[in-house]
């Protein structure tokens, strides 16, 4: 069976028997995790290899940033958040890129190792504390050295052998509103973005497997949210940065999505303008209307190839915690996290 455009969430640490039935939906192509489906490692192995059992093609993911975004964390090193490279280059620039490439390669190994095939990850967003949503979770409010330290964590998770999704383009750090919460606006033109926000996307798109768009309207570029915008996903994205990989949705249940209406509105939309899979989380009858009215023809409109977001090999866990690379980077980082808690 291929695999579907929809990422689904789960409502517990064990799969429903509701949920295995939706799992079977041609429609789906992979499950996204949260921490309520999570309590230790072996019970997160256990479920893991659950959803695999069900159906062995689809795609398992997390958001496993660091800092305070980090769904796996007994048995997971604990992460600082990606701003702590910017102080790190202060003192050393060829220190900060090692350890940041390092980085990327025990979350890339941890996380493949229990079995999940990627994180979304790396934040490529440009900012300090501007965006109350973003902050810490970027790596620099400088466009430059974000390029620099993120291609390095890129470089590290790929040596693992994860695939990597760059987020949110083109920019989330920009603007104060939280799309979460709101459907943000920034009224800069295009160059005035590409100047400063679209940069680490330019530069790092040939080693990016995935790109994520930001639920935000850039109105002097185009009236829709980027995440249904073909000008955005199709025009500049594919034609003007020549990305070829994957494009995830945001979720959709957010309330900067809300603007295309229903769920199965907001699916058909972000696959028109472009996405490749959708996220339709924390909200299952909104995810149910998508699986039972979403056009089947919509199912393989997809320009990315979303088998290269499967693991491309997977440490043993045993092993890997043996190894000198991840003691000495899981230590380094623990202090750093320790540090700035």
């Amino acid at each position: 069976m291929t695999l579907g455009p929809v990422i689904l969430d789960l409502e517990s640490t064990s799969l429903s028997a509701e949920e295995r039935q939706l799992l079977l939906h041609p429609a789906v192509g992979g499950v996204i995790l949260f921490s309520r489906n999570i309590t230790d490692y072996q019970q997160l192995q256990v479920l893991v290899a659950d959803i695999r059992s069900v159906r062995g093609e689809l795609l398992v993911c997390v958001d496993q940033e660091g800092g305070r975004v980090q769904r796996c964390k007994e048995g997971f090193t604990r992460l600082p958040p990606m701003q702590v490279f910017h102080g790190l280059w202060e003192e050393d620039p060829t220190a900060a890129l090692q350890l940041a490439r390092d980085c990327g390669w025990l979350l890339a190994s941890e996380i493949l190792a229990v079995g999940i095939d990627f994180s979304f990850a790396p934040v490529l967003d440009v900012d300090d504390s501007f965006c109350s949503v973003i902050g810490d979770r970027a790596f620099s409010s400088d466009p430059q050295r974000v390029s620099e330290l993120a291609g390095a964590f890129i470089d590290g998770a790929h040596e693992a052998g994860m695939a990597v999704t760059g987020k949110h383009f083109p920019g989330h750090g920009s603007v104060r509103g939280d799309s979460h919460l709101e459907l943000p606006t920034d009224s800069r033109r295009f160059d005035e973005v590409e100047a400063r926000d679209l940069i680490p996307f330019v530069q790092l798109q040939p080693r990016l497997d995935a790109v994520m768009p930001a639920h935000i309207v850039f109105s002097a570029v185009d009236t829709e949210p980027v995440g249904f915008s073909a000008r955005w996903l199709r025009e500049i994205l594919r034609q003007q940065l020549g990305f070829t990989g994957v494009v995830f949705s945001d979720d959709l249940n957010m309330e900067g999505a809300s603007v295309a209406g229903s769920y199965v509105n907001r699916a058909r939309q972000a696959l028109q303008a472009g996405c490749d899979l959708v996220l339709v989380c924390n909200n299952r009858p909104g995810a149910e209307d998508v699986l039972q009215n979403l056009e089947p023809d919509l199912y393989q409109c997809q320009t990315g190839d979303r088998d290269s977001m499967r693991a491309r090999q997977r440490p043993q866990a045993d092993e890997l915690r043996c190894s000198e690379r991840w003691q000495n980077t899981s230590s380094r980082l623990q202090q750093l996290q320790a540090a700035k808690s």
